[in-house]
């Protein structure tokens, strides 16, 4: 199923620990899928017993990443910040797991809105664990990152979903061919795909960095 895109944002997957049989989870998918490029953060290192950790999988190479621990109460929460591409028109995606608490994810979501918001191409994806009516009432990020697309996509709990808690949010620069809900059930959560085409400026930045 990843065979077919060209970045893949995971959540929650296993950076080699009791918790997957000591198989690197970020790792294992990428070769598996032949993604050339990938990335592992790890935010909630418990040893042998499990190491929680958001990843990155990308056939483009990118050409900065940046691992933010977003702030909280109780640490372990991240996001991944990759650009693909130089200058004002490269594109940035931001893999992101936030707290589950809504004081926490107010605290998260104002850490991202001071990095997206001087940023033009912008693609945010991950389990966000509010619905898309929480994240329009959060100004600040609204502001630095005008919600689109809005659609409403059930994807949690993955075996009867009634809940949209997971996300792929665009800049105004971006728009989206097609969104939608995978019926995967390989966690609690269905995975969730975008065809995004790229306006020719951010092509040509990502091209001129290769």
């Amino acid at each position: 199923m990843l065979s077919k895109y060209d970045v893949v944002g995971l959540q929650e997957v296993d950076g080699g620990s009791f918790r997957s049989s000591r198989v690197n989870q970020v790792e294992y998918l990428a070769a598996k899928a032949g993604f050339p490029h990938h990335v592992q953060q790890l935010n909630r290192n418990l040893g042998r017993i499990a190491q929680h950790s958001n990843g990155l999988l990308s056939r483009l190479v990118p050409s900065q990443v940046e691992e933010h621990r977003l702030p909280g109460a109780m640490p372990g929460r991240g996001a991944i910040h990759a650009r693909f591409g130089e200058g004002p028109d490269a594109l940035h995606i931001f893999v992101a797991h936030l707290a589950l608490s809504h004081r926490g994810r107010v605290r998260q979501l104002n850490y991202l809105s001071e990095i997206i918001q001087p940023l033009r191409h912008v693609v945010v994806m991950g389990d966000l664990n509010c619905t898309p009516d929480q994240l329009h009432a959060h100004e600040r990020f609204s502001a630095s990152l005008p919600l689109h697309p809005v659609k409403p996509l059930l994807s949690y709990p993955s075996w009867q979903p009634r809940h949209a808690l997971d996300h792929i949010l665009l800049s105004q620069s971006l728009e989206a061919a097609e969104v939608r809900v995978l019926d995967h059930l390989f966690s609690d959560h269905l995975p969730i795909a975008v065809d995004l085409p790229l306006p020719e400026a951010c092509l040509a930045a990502i091209r001129s960095s290769v």
